[in-house]
């Protein structure tokens, strides 16, 4: 009774500390004094890219089975579905900032803008499209189940290393403190993944 009790009050304290590390940035970001000159369009753009950066930290975490209270099954349920939604929420930004400033990000897919985070953003873009289609169509690709897993894992990583630089080079609404703390967990949360799965090996853990 009392392991159950302590189990209930870790579980607790983990997706206690998870909403609080997504909820402390988008809710400075919310307050930001920039948001005064900024159109709604826009405003709807960077908070898309806001979400799918916390997203960014919940994937490793579902798939890695580091979030109690969950089993494996509903896990990768879960992490499949915010998967879509991860890409909605990069499609949304996008499209957002290209309604209000089409050359900008012309310039950016085509990797002519002259902003550094502007290439990483396109990069991150463009893996976790790629993520996503190969996860899409897993059925239909002939790779082997661990080199599939490999592939999917490297472009998640390149994903989240590539937003996180994204984001830190960005100096918008996003409080400085909260943003570095949500991009590097997210970073640490999947260099975990990465290590504890050993994808790199292409051999199965004894």
């Amino acid at each position: 009774m009392a392991s159950t009790r302590v189990a209930g009050t870790r579980a607790v304290l983990a997706w206690a500390a998870l909403a609080t590390v997504i909820a402390i940035p988008v809710a400075a970001a919310a307050f930001s004094p920039l948001l005064a000159w900024r159109q709604p369009i826009y405003i709807a753009a960077g908070f898309a890219g806001i979400a799918a950066m916390a997203l960014l930290l919940v994937q490793p975490l579902l798939i890695g089975g580091y979030l109690p209270g969950l089993s494996d099954r509903r896990a990768r349920k879960l992490h499949r579905a915010i998967g879509a939604v991860l890409v909605t929420t990069v499609v949304v930004h996008v499209a957002g900032l290209w309604i209000t400033s089409p050359p900008d990000v012309i310039d950016v897919l085509l990797f002519r803008s002259p902003t550094p985070f502007s290439v990483w953003g396109a990069l991150a873009m463009w893996a976790v499209f790629a993520a996503a289609l190969i996860a899409a169509l897993r059925g239909r690709i002939a790779l082997r189940p661990r080199a599939w897993r490999l592939a999917h894992t490297a472009l998640a990583a390149a994903t989240v290393l590539c937003s996180a630089l994204h984001a830190l080079l960005i100096e918008g609404t996003m409080e400085t403190v909260s943003k570095a703390a949500l991009c590097g967990l997210a970073i640490l949360a999947t260099a975990k993944l990465a290590y504890d799965l050993r994808m790199w090996t292409l051999r199965p853990r004894r």
